[in-house]
C-alpha cells in the first residue's frame, strides 16, 4: 500500500535542507548543529500536518512549505533544549547523538536560538501567502511557542516531577506542552489556503488538532514503557527515571492505550463533521495513534 504522505515528506525534507543556513563566517559549529538537530530524523508530524490542511481547504500544499518548516524548526529547538543537561539530560536523539553531546551545550542552546527565530523568517518570507495570513501565522505559532503553549507546558511538567497530578491536570500539561504546536499548525495551513477566521470548519479543525495532540502524548509516553531505546532513537524510560507524569502511569497501560483509541474516534470525526476528511488528514490522525516508532 503507498503512502499517501510519501511526496509532501520528500517536499517537506527538500525545504527544510533549503531554508536551513550552510555557511557562515561567524557560526559555522552553530549552524553545523542547527542541521544536525533538523534533519538528523523526526516524523515531521507538525509541517506535515500545516500541508495536508491547506490541501483539505482546497489550497496548493506547496504554497504552506515554508510555514510548515516553521513548526519543524520550533519542535527541534524545543528538542535540542529538552536534551540539554538541565532539562531532561538525554545523550541520544533521533538514533544519534543530541545536539548538546555532537556540538557541546553552548553550540546546541545557540543553535536552538536560532532556530526558533528562523522559524519566524520562513513564514515572514514564505512567498505566494498573502500578508494578512502571515500575520495571523506568525501570531498562532507565537502564542503555541511560548508562555501559553510549548514553554509553558514544558515548565509545568517540570515543576509536577516528583507529584501526581490529576487527569484534567496531566491532559492540560499535554494540551500545552505538545497540543498547541499541533492545533497551530492545522491552523496555519488553513491560512494559508487563504482561510477566513469566521469560517466555522476552522473551530472543530483546532478541535480535531486537540484530540490528536492528546493521542499523540499518550502514544509517546505508552512507547516510553514499551518500547527500545533503538526502536524510538531516543533514551527509552526516560520518563520514569525522571518521575515524570505519564498516562500510562496514572491510568495503566491499557487503560492508557483505549484512551488512545478513542481520542483517535473523536477526532475522526471531528474531521467528518467538518467535511475536511481528507486521505492525508485521516492518514495522519490514525498514524498519531497507530505507530510503532
Amino acid at each position: 500500500m503507498s503512502d499517501p504522505l510519501e511526496s509532501v515528506r520528500a517536499d517537506v525534507a527538500a525545504a527544510l535542507d533549503t531554508l536551513l543556513p550552510r555557511q557562515s563566517a561567524l557560526a559555522q559549529p552553530m549552524i553545523d548543529a542547527m542541521r544536525h538537530a533538523v534533519l538528523g530524523g523526526g516524523k515531521r508530524m507538525r509541517p506535515l500536518l500545516t500541508c495536508a490542511a491547506c490541501e483539505a481547504f482546497s489550497g496548493s500544499y506547496a504554497v504552506a512549505l515554508s510555514p510548515a518548516c516553521a513548526f519543524e524548526f520550533i519542535h527541534a529547538y524545543s528538542l535540542i533544549h529538552d536534551d540539554l543537561p538541565a532539562m531532561d539530560d538525554d545523550d541520544l536523539r533521533h538514533g544519534q547523538a543530541a545536539t548538546h553531546i555532537a556540538f557541546g551545550e553552548a553550540n546546541a542552546i545557540l543553535a536552538g536560538d536560532s532556530l526558533h527565530s528562523l522559524a519566524f523568517q520562513a513564514v515572514a518570507e514564505a512567498p505566494d501567502i498573502s500578508n494578512e495570513a502571515k500575520l495571523r501565522s506568525i501570531g498562532l505559532l507565537s502564542k503555541a511557542a511560548g508562555w501559553p503553549g510549548m514553554a509553558g507546558g514544558q515548565c509545568l511538567d517540570i515543576a509536577a516531577e516528583g507529584r501526581q497530578l490529576s487527569l484534567i491536570e496531566l491532559e492540560a500539561l499535554h494540551g500545552a506542552k505538545t497540543g498547541a504546536l499541533i492545533e497551530s499548525a492545522l491552523m496555519v495551513g488553513a491560512y494559508c489556503a487563504e482561510v477566513e477566521p469566521t469560517d466555522s470548519r476552522l473551530a472543530l479543525l483546532q478541535q480535531f488538532g486537540a484530540k490528536i495532540g492528546l493521542a499523540f502524548q499518550v502514544v509517546d509516553d505508552i512507547l516510553d514503557v514499551t518500547a527500545s531505546s533503538a526502536t524510538l532513537g531516543k533514551p527509552a524510560g526516560s520518563d520514569e527515571a525522571l518521575d515524570k507524569n505519564t498516562f500510562p502511569k496514572l491510568m495503566g497501560l491499557d487503560a492508557a492505550q483505549a484512551y488512545a483509541d478513542d481520542l483517535l474516534e473523536a477526532a475522526l470525526a471531528l474531521l467528518d463533521q467538518a467535511d475536511l476528511a481528507t486521505e492525508r488528514l485521516s492518514h495522519l490522525a490514525h498514524k498519531s495513534v497507530r505507530r510503532s516508532f
